[in-house]
């Protein structure tokens, strides 16, 4: 049983804290952190947390890939604290500021949270083309248009979409952000603009732009307009500052935005997207192969978000790439294809349970939980997925596949390829599938080795397992795991154990180094930075013990676990020894807290007090009806 509660506040508190963390926001399976001050963050603990994959950290960003179980574990993140973009932007640590880091933060903050929008248009437009394909509806049926103009107005409002995340992602505000991006693209301003001879304002003529669709002048604008609005409220009286202040962003964004930012921005645009297609004109179809075989690298480092903004660019206009997402494809498919052949020849359990899903996940356009549990991990999965890549990105470089969609390219996004020109265009693209997903399982499974030839011997199974396994919740007695001094939960130093966000219980600080089952039951997991053991009692009850605050940090040192996850014991069985006299010089607080994770489906009454021996009474459980 995955204890999410566990995970986050684990990852909440090596990233230093809620007050370290000026935003955070999910993908589909990454924990995106923008932190005030990187420094404070211990990556190094954080990739030895249960629960989590890896860890990519660069500048103020870091991104915690935790696998299918993102939204879960970002849920229960949203208990712990409140986390608002608006604060402060970050600074590297040590003042030191890594501008390509800060850079990349901020496009990821601003077109990330785009990305739905615009995927779930791209490819509801895409199933409408096919639907008047095959002659199930026709572009004048009510039922057509319906649809069609709800998916074209995420592309035709996409400068409104971009001004109120470029707002969040500032700190400034977002509706008059929202409404100085409507104005550059209103009916009304599309109408001044293409007056006849062109219109000017105050003498100087304004470039007559279509804006719709656009992204780069929006950001531009919303910038221009976050520092006016700071600028002016140093200085506006407060009495009128709940006007005025948005009245000079209008009254000085707006025309600098028409005469400079916009043109600007639009030209910007132009370039990136000139500078792709370029890239592609003079390498033709093998820049889809090469940039498909450097894909794992370029995800697994966070580097191929920097190719969101162009992706995004090119759905709005010229309304189609031929490089970034098509080379999706043909990696997003290969590390599923190779996911599967593990777990087709391997014989570790573990690794095959993690390779189905994985390689499923894969399929449908998902990559993280493929790439940190499987691929990064074995050399020759990684060199099978990136021949694959690239035979899979030669075919579909050669066929000159278009993507419709900035979405993940997999199975339930296929339709991102329907070309309402080209009825070859999806043919193609499910032969490019069919290709990367052959070619990556047969790699995979002609290369791919486990690391030992022996296969793990069975675990012996006590004699007591029957007793022993997990029951319903039925209540019971929970006895000292410690030689020590019960402490309430309450007094814990540690507002996680002290506000009983992991659960109800009690702490103990330990006069000895040695922890004991405090029940019947089973060893859910034993931490790989050793200082926390999970089990399941058999009266149900789902108990942590954590010794020390903090002790993740010493990476084990001093720990001697006696027992490994999956083990059955019985009550009083020595689980750990540990150094109690070296914790405390490394100037760890000792307190132990042991915590019914499950504590919703019990009454907790502490009944331990003062000196306790290991197997005393601690807590009465009391399963609730």
């Amino acid at each position: 049983m995955k204890n999410y509660k566990q995970t986050a506040a684990d990852v909440l508190r090596l990233v230093g804290g809620e007050k370290n963390v000026s935003q955070l926001e999910h993908c589909s399976t990454r924990l995106r952190f923008t932190l005030a001050d990187p420094g404070k963050a211990d990556v190094a603990a954080l990739k030895k947390t249960p629960g989590v994959m890896g860890v990519i950290s660069g500048g103020p960003q870091c991104q915690v890939v935790i696998g299918n179980d993102v939204i879960e574990v970002y849920d229960e993140l949203l208990k712990l604290g409140t986390f608002n973009a608006a604060q402060a932007a970050p600074a590297a640590s040590g003042g030191k500021k890594n501008i390509g880091g800060i850079i990349l933060d901020y496009l990821v903050g601003i077109f990330q949270p785009l990305v739905p929008a615009i995927a779930g248009a791209g490819v509801l437009k895409a199933l409408l083309t096919l639907c008047t394909t095959f002659g199930l509806l026709a572009s004048t049926d009510v039922v057509y248009q319906v649809f069609y103009n709800v998916a074209d107005a995420a592309l035709y409002y996409l400068p409104v979409l971009v001004a109120f995340t470029t707002a969040t992602k500032f700190g400034c505000n977002k509706l008059v952000a929202v409404a100085l991006a409507a104005a550059m693209i209103s009916p009304a301003t599309t109408t001044l603009l293409g007056t006849e001879g062109g219109a000017s304002f105050f003498g100087i003529t304004i470039q007559n732009i279509g804006y719709t669709g656009q992204v780069f002048p929006s950001i531009l604008i919303v910038i221009f307009m976050s520092f006016l609005e700071k600028w002016c409220n140093k200085w506006c009286p407060k009495a009128i500052r709940v006007f005025f202040v948005p009245m000079f962003c209008f009254a000085v964004g707006f025309p600098v935005g028409l005469l400079l930012l916009g043109p600007l921005g639009y030209n910007i645009g132009a370039l990136l997207t000139a500078a792709i297609l370029g890239l592609y004109n003079t390498l033709g179809w093998l820049a889809v192969a090469l940039v498909a075989a450097i894909l794992p690298f370029m995800v697994s480092m966070g580097m191929h978000k920097a190719l969101v903004p162009y992706a995004v660019a090119s759905i709005a206009d010229p309304g189609f790439d031929m490089l970034y997402l098509p080379a999706s494809l043909a990696h997003n498919i290969s590390e599923g294809g190779a996911c599967l052949a593990v777990a087709v020849k391997t014989k570790d359990e573990n690794l095959r349970s993690t390779a189905i899903s994985a390689g499923i996940s894969g399929l449908f356009g998902i990559t993280e939980p493929a790439l940190y549990g499987v691929t990064l991990q074995h050399k020759s999965v990684m060199k099978s997925v990136v021949a694959s890549s690239f035979i899979g990105g030669l075919f579909i470089g050669i066929m000159g596949i278009k993507a419709f969609a900035a979405v993940g390219p997999g199975i339930a996004s296929m339709a991102m390829y329907i070309d309402a020109e080209n009825s070859m265009n999806i043919v193609w693209a499910i032969v490019g599938f069919v290709i990367s997903v052959v070619a990556s399982f047969v790699l995979t499974l002609i290369f791919y080795k486990d690391e030992t030839s022996e296969e793990p011997a069975a675990a012996p199974v006590p004699e007591n397992a029957a007793s022993a396994a997990p029951a319903a919740p039925a209540g019971g007695v929970v006895c000292s795991p410690l030689q020590g001094t019960v402490l309430p939960l309450e007094q814990v130093k540690d507002e996680v154990f002290s506000q009983k966000i992991l659960g109800d219980g009690i702490a103990v600080v330990p006069a000895k180094g040695e922890l004991y089952a405090p029940a019947d039951g089973r060893i859910e997991s034993v931490f790989d930075s050793k200082h926390a053991i999970s089990m399941v009692c058999s009266n149900g009850a789902e108990l942590l013990m954590h010794i020390g605050m903090d002790t993740v940090k010493l990476e084990g040192k001093g720990f001697e676990p006696q027992v490994k996850n999956g083990d059955t014991v019985k009550k009083g069985q020595l689980l750990m020894k540990f150094d109690l006299d070296g914790i405390k010089a490394a100037g760890y607080d000792s307190t132990t807290p042991i915590v019914v994770t499950n504590s919703d489906d019990f009454t907790i009454q502490p009944v331990g007090e003062g000196s306790v021996a290991p197997g005393a009474a601690l807590m009465k459980l009391e399963a609730k009806v």
